[in-house]
């Protein structure tokens, strides 16, 4: 059975609690077993992702970094490092949330604050550009998805083909190359798993604390169907590559 590797970008106290999540959230939404699943943990500048070339993928988690801060830590610098790494390796990388900005960042692009989305349900819509993505390509046209970010890209690199958008933030999927895609949304998560989200990051500026109750009570009506087929597609497409 192909390999995956998850590599979290998670540090602090709570730090693992939010990695035992985000696994839990991938593993449901691609349908990998736990033994399918490698997870590293990238907590301080002295970790690191390592050697990828014995999996069939990598899935990158999301992150409370973020791209526009005015000076990053040693921590920061070192994540940025390993990340671009990835870009060199011959081996499919999804990366989600947090590293679609970066992506932006490293490719060249600007990201900044025009259209950041409060955490909750948000609408992605298709570009022409996605009827020849191998995970995109027969989608519909309009799905929704979970989402909750404080920064977006602003300026696309050239080389990066955007595959979706959508009315409320500029980039919902992107791809570089033919082995690397990335996701504004939270591809892996259904309400519970933004529930869980929100409880840890309650006070980070994802949302206005006022409408926390309103936001869980809307999440369950959320059909994430679609956000979370994505993550299988591409589970299936390293698997057929």
């Amino acid at each position: 059975m192909s390999r995956f590797l998850l590599v979290c970008l998670r540090n602090g106290e709570i730090g693992p609690s939010v990695v035992e999540a985000e696994l839990n959230d991938i593993l449901r939404a691609t349908a990998l077993a736990r033994e399918d699943v490698e997870v590293r943990v990238i907590d301080s500048p002295s970790a690191t992702i390592g050697d990828v070339s014995g999996f069939a993928g990598v899935i990158v988690g999301g992150s409370s970094l973020t791209v526009t801060t005015p000076q990053y830590n040693a921590w920061q610098n070192h994540v940025n490092a390993e990340l671009r790494g990835l870009l060199t390796a011959d081996v499919p990388v999804f990366f989600i949330c947090f590293g679609m900005c970066w992506l932006v960042d490293a490719l060249g692009g600007a990201v900044g604050h025009s259209s950041p989305e409060a955490s909750g349900p948000t609408v992605v819509e298709l570009t022409d550009a996605a009827h020849d993505d191998p995970l995109l390509a027969d989608f519909p046209a309009r799905f929704d998805a979970l989402t909750g970010h404080t920064e977006n890209p602003e300026v696309v690199p050239a080389d990066l083909t955007v595959l979706a958008t959508g009315p409320t933030t500029t980039v919902q999927v992107a791809r570089w190359g033919e082995k690397v895609w990335a996701c504004q949304f939270h591809a892996e998560m259904d309400a519970p798993a933004m529930k869980t989200r929100m409880d840890f990051f309650y006070d980070y500026g994802y949302f206005p604390l006022t409408d926390y109750d309103t936001i869980i009570a809307s999440l369950p009506s959320v059909d994430v169907t679609w956000s979370n087929e994505l993550l299988r597609r591409y589970v299936q497409h390293c698997r057929s590559e």
